[in-house]
């Protein structure tokens, strides 16, 4: 490439630059180079940046209440390179087994106080012994999107404590496939006992 043609693409950029800046808006070089996922020499597919998970929340916390729901809360910033797949999350700690209503399960955009759109779940599926439950977003959640999936416990662990959650997210891969599972660290949840009106 000639000198001549590295300098006119650089002028271009920087009249794009400030033509945007003088209409009163924002400009940095994503706009011209995309943010692209990570693929493996194997082919397979990573996130250039994960989601980040937020927050996670209980509904109901006393101990063996039933119809509670868990609600984990990530962030899918726009340099995540492809979309949200799926999701796989694991209980890790905690003193006895958390059964759930997989029919109930559900997602959306935005947080448990400021509800979205409703996100469809092409499928959700159990792991008996990882105590692991995974989603599949169809179709995949884009970049730049915050999303709140919602697992519908048949009732709370009769056990109170903490227990702690992995969450691991998958982008979108090749052929319709998901990618490389990347954690994004543990959600907690305490749960209390209940009695006589009062939880501790």
């Amino acid at each position: 490439m000639s000198r001549g043609l590295i300098t006119l693409r650089s002028r271009t950029a920087g009249v794009l630059a400030l033509a945007l800046v003088l209409a009163g808006g924002t400009w940095s070089l994503a706009n011209l180079h995309p943010v692209r996922a990570v693929e493996r020499i194997d082919g397979s597919i990573s996130f250039a940046t994960p989601p980040r998970l937020v927050e996670t929340i209980a509904n109901f916390r006393a101990a063996y209440t039933p119809n509670a729901i868990y609600y984990f809360t990530l962030d899918l910033p726009e340099e995540a390179g492809e979309p949200l797949r799926k999701v796989t999350i694991t209980k890790l700690a905690g003193g006895s087994t958390i059964y759930y209503n997989l029919d109930l399960f559900q997602a959306f955009e935005g947080n448990y106080r400021r509800r979205g759109i409703p996100l469809y779940l092409a499928g959700v599926s159990l792991n008996r012994d990882e105590e692991a439950v995974s989603m599949i977003f169809d179709p995949p959640v884009p970049p730049g999107r915050e999303v709140t999936i919602g697992l519908r416990s048949i009732r709370n662990p009769q056990i109170p404590g903490v227990y702690l959650f992995e969450v691991t997210a998958f982008p979108a891969g090749r052929s319709g496939q998901s990618g490389n599972g990347q954690s994004l660290g543990l959600g907690r949840i305490h749960f209390y006992r209940f009695r006589g009106g009062t939880t501790f």
